[in-house]
């Protein structure tokens, strides 16, 4: 639906999903929390009912929620690379709005779907904040992965909990490769469309998805404005009134430290990871090391393998001699490197291959070194890449939980593990103000960036 907006509207919807995508995984469970729990908004403040909200219905319902944002991102990019004359074709030949949706929309993206669908299915076989903390009583492998390592210490259980999930995950991903090899050959030799793809809004399909597109968007303000209210009120004589509290009482839990760690972790490792997999990238498409396409496809196992699985590995790997990192800041920020890089490889190959490979052939033939090849042709015409894949190393740094939680020594928490001992706590306002806090953060960063990024092609095309 949001495909065929006008651009206003299009772009002030791109934006709601960008932001709620920059806040941590579990935020909507302590969303789900503050409106529907014993004490929620809804359920008791505002309907008197005494509703619980704990339980598989709710594990299935937040992880829902957690992934619609990526999952909507990605199909949009799909849907606007579809070749508008197929949709002119079919209604120069009479067909209806809901026979275009059915007959060329859904076909046409019916890849990208499966692909949102398996990236949904590994992520939640991750995902073990959310059955911690919505869960109650009732477990999945994930959480009983957690509880093994946490609350009895046994690293072999977890470990093993751990390799029973990986076995799925890797299914699911080959069946991924499938699906996204469909998908890339369909799309082979499209460019971003200059045309508006335009579709009559009529007909009852059209109006059932903008109604389901309209409360998808109602639930995400519904659900952030919640975690704000919560951050910036105390509730007394069952009314709320705005208050400084929660803000204050926060500050018995964070230190200028931890964010200053946090957000030093998020630098170092959005650019390393970055720089690696450029150089990966650059010596694989440019230089075809078949070395670095084998480097390519083993950086993709921390993408697919549960974040405990992986953070696991690392306990094992180095807590013992040649090379002891555990309790170490090394450790934690090596994890976080390469955690990003099958991400990150994406964003570089889709961006090294629109550089023309001429380029790279006449500094060759020249006589132009490999730092020629970088510093005249390479870094100029993918720093815009390099910027943006630094920016989601930054934010799923700052989010991220899964793969540090067992590597972190106390002393040295972070923003989001400070938060989910809280909502363990059930502090939930001062989780609130932590998630704020943590949004707000990449959110000034990305502005930063994106602000230099334009000033840089600002500066460029005075030149030229």
């Amino acid at each position: 639906m949001q495909t065929f907006l006008k651009p206003f509207w299009r772009r002030s919807l791109r934006l709601t999903l960008l932001v709620t995508m920059v806040s941590p995984p579990f935020v909507t469970s302590l969303a789900y929390i503050n409106l529907f729990g014993r004490r929620g908004l809804i359920t008791y403040d505002l309907l008197h009912l005494a509703f619980n909200p704990y339980g598989p219905q709710g594990i299935i319902l937040m992880q829902t929620v957690s992934f619609s944002s990526l999952n909507a991102l990605l199909l949009i990019s799909i849907t606007q690379r579809i070749n508008p004359g197929l949709i002119n074709s079919a209604r120069s030949l009479g067909a209806t709005p809901t026979r275009i949706l059915l007959d060329v929309i859904i076909p046409a993206i019916k890849p990208g779907i499966m692909v949102v669908a398996l990236v949904s299915f590994i992520r939640s076989l991750a995902d073990f904040q959310t059955p911690t903390i919505i869960g109650g009583s009732y477990q999945v492998l994930a959480s009983a992965g957690y509880y093994a390592m946490i609350s009895m210490g046994n690293l072999h259980l977890a470990a093993l909990i751990n390799i029973t999930l990986a076995i799925p995950a890797i299914i699911g991903f080959f069946i991924y490769i499938h699906y996204n090899r469909s998908l890339t050959m369909l799309q082979h030799g499209l460019v971003d469309n200059q045309r508006e793809l335009i579709l009559p809004k009529r007909g009852l399909l059209w109006y059932s998805s903008t109604l389901v597109s309209v409360i998808f968007y109602l639930v995400l303000v519904l659900q952030y404005g919640s975690i704000f209210l919560n951050a910036i009120t105390e509730q007394r004589w069952g009314h709320y009134y705005f208050s400084l509290g929660p803000i204050e009482q926060t500050a018995f839990f964070i230190s200028p430290e931890i964010i200053g760690r946090t957000i030093g972790y998020s630098i170092i490792a959005g650019f390393l990871g970055s720089l690696i997999s450029f150089l990966i990238v650059y010596y694989h498409q440019v230089h075809h090391s078949q070395l670095m396409k084998l480097l390519e496809m083993v950086g993709t196992l921390p993408y697919i393998l549960p974040g405990t699985f992986f953070g696991l590995g690392y306990l094992y790997a180095f807590s013992t001699k040649p090379l002891i990192l555990t309790g170490t800041a090394t450790i934690v920020i090596i994890n976080l490197i390469f955690k990003q890089v099958a991400f990150a490889t994406k964003a570089a190959n889709a961006v090294v291959t629109q550089v023309p490979t001429t380029y790279f052939k006449s500094i060759y033939d020249l006589g132009g070194s490999t730092i020629a090849e970088w510093r005249d042709v390479f870094f100029p015409l993918t720093k815009r890449g390099f910027a943006l894949t630094f920016l989601n190393g930054f934010i799923s740094t700052m989010t991220t939980i899964g793969s540090i939680i067992f590597l972190v020594h106390p002393g040295q928490e972070l923003l989001t593990l400070v938060m989910f001992d809280v909502v363990q706590q059930n502090e939930y306002q001062v989780a609130s103000v932590i998630a704020c806090f943590i949004i707000l953060i990449c959110l000034i960063v990305a502005g930063i960036v994106i602000a230099l990024i334009n000033l840089t092609e600002r500066n460029r095309s005075h030149v030229f």
